[in-house]
């Protein structure tokens, strides 16, 4: 189940093209269709890289001249979390930071012991890491489990949620990091290793990982393998203006412990939605938060329907009241106009049987990939009209999936509601829905048929929503389930 050590390298996926063109060299990705322009100090660098495979940091660390070995694998990291780069292995520290393991737990005597003997296979110096455990207030001998480890064990005598035991541990650990996992989760042995070296990096104030799946028999425990609410990306992210809404969640957060204090914690009131409150939080204070997949860990999910149901039910009721919390964090509904126009005359022309609009999408789609081209001639970017007329093509489809994806996340319960009075409009969400679905089952490729997928997806979908629109009634706001709408001008190719 875990992954094995290995040394950091680098490679160049298959999607990026290098091109030399005069005396610049550039990445060029194919979608999103995007380019970069290097410096010539690394010409060296993306020469080796371009022959295939992966090349190693310590390869790659004197091929750039008068250059700090830091900021190299910095800089490498950066163009990773930008597409045009793929990293495997993992960074070596000569010294690890300190790190307290955090743990709440209320009456799960197995799975704390499970998941306590996950941390004694941590590959991570045992002298420079703690565990403290929080019950709270367990009525079962869950505390007598955690006491078999060597861990610190605080005891609550009145239940008081898991927000106030992280906050609580947080006060008294010595670590320097703060590491929180769930007592319901095993960790990866190279947990640890994979994410504590992102802290180097002074901007950085917490990171996460992924949030695997333990169990993989049923077909619900399969469903949740690829589509678990916990794991928010497969590659490497970071926090930034263009992603207001990111985070990474609890079970699976480590954090720096002065930020951490200094920011007074979780927020207590909160049951659920607190990790979300919290990086936001971060974020306004101007610290990033990283999420590296290999940071892994297994989360032992409910895999029955009413549990699964019911969680993201309590999932759903946190979005209007973080919506209130974070009023600056204002969904936003961006219609760019070719994509705009393309669509609307598609369907147009599927509703009224006119095909001569059909035309009208042929010159759209043209005309957009034209002045693409030529905004990325003008900026010395090599790429050919196919490449541009593929990529105006998938950034359709892209909105046309993303429209479908918000009607399904927040409005499919109201197919049900309509359906005796407006037939036409309930099967048109419903439609939408399952577009929406298919395109998760094709690019989430879960090990079960079609037919099982949407039947998971469609509960997970109308139990989320039934929790968002339950909280917009009991907050008095509709924020969460009406965006702001946009209109965008034809974008270019972006260069950096």
């Amino acid at each position: 189940m875990h992954q094995e050590l290995k040394p950091l390298s680098y490679r160049l996926p298959k999607r990026v093209s290098y091109r030399q063109s005069g005396g610049s060299f550039q990445l060029v990705l194919n979608f999103p269709l995007k380019a970069i322009f290097l410096h010539p100090s690394w010409r060296a660098v993306f020469d080796l890289l371009s022959k295939g495979g992966g090349v190693p940091i310590e390869t790659i660390i004197p091929l750039v001249d008068h250059s700090n070995p830091e900021k190299v694998e910095f800089f490498l990291d950066d163009l990773v979390r930008k597409g045009f780069l793929e990293r495997d292995g993992l960074s070596a520290l000569s010294e690890y930071p300190f790190v307290s393991i955090i743990i709440p737990v209320r009456n799960r005597p197995e799975e704390i012991e499970i998941c306590l003997r996950s941390l004694e296979r941590l590959d991570y110096p045992q002298e420079r890491m703690e565990i403290i455990v929080v019950d709270d207030a367990s009525d079962d001998n869950t505390p007598d489990a955690a006491l078999e480890f060597e861990a610190k064990v605080i005891c609550l005598e009145e239940h008081k949620q898991a927000s106030f035991c992280r906050n609580l541990a947080a006060q008294g650990a010595r670590g320097d990091i703060l590491a929180f996992i769930d007592s319901d989760c095993l960790a990866d042995p190279l947990w640890l290793k994979a994410l504590v070296p992102v802290f180097r990096d002074r901007s950085i104030g917490a990171a996460g990982g992924t949030v695997d799946s333990y169990f993989v028999n049923k077909g619900l425990d399969r469903y949740e393998a690829v589509k678990s609410s916990l794991n928010v990306s497969t590659y490497f992210r970071r926090s930034g203006e263009n992603d207001p809404f990111f985070y990474v969640p609890s079970c699976n957060l480590l954090v720096r412990r002065d930020l951490f204090l200094r920011l007074g914690g979780f927020r207590e009131e909160l049951h659920v939605g607190e990790d979300v409150d919290f990086c936001w939080r971060m974020q306004d204070e101007g610290h990033h938060v990283e999420f590296r997949p290999q940071g892994r860990i297994y989360h032992r999910h409910r895999n029955r329907i009413w549990p699964f149901c019911s969680r993201r039910f309590d999932y759903g009721t946190s979005e209007p009241l973080l919506q209130r919390l974070h009023p600056d964090r204002k969904k936003e509904m961006v219609f760019p106009v070719g994509a705009s126009v393309f669509w609307g005359a598609a369907i147009l022309a599927a509703v009224s049987g006119l095909l001569s609009l059909l035309i009208l999408c042929v010159i759209t789609i043209f005309t957009d990939a034209l002045t693409r081209l030529f905004h990325t001639r003008t900026r010395g970017v090599a790429v050919g009209f196919s490449a541009v007329l593929m990529s105006v093509f998938r950034s359709y489809a892209g909105f046309f999936y993303h429209c479908c994806a918000f009607v399904s996340r927040y409005y499919l319960i109201w197919a049900i509601v309509v359906a005796p009075f407006f037939p036409l409009g309930s099967a048109t969400i419903l439609c939408v829905h399952l577009v929406s679905g298919m395109v998760e089952y094709f690019i989430k490729r879960p090990s079960l048929n079609p037919a099982v997928f949407l039947f998971y997806f469609s509960l997970e979908q109308l139990s989320y929503q039934w929790g968002v629109w339950w909280g917009c009634v009991r907050n008095l706001s509709f924020a969460a389930v009406n965006p702001r709408l946009a209109v965008q001008g034809n974008w270019t190719l972006g260069a950096g």
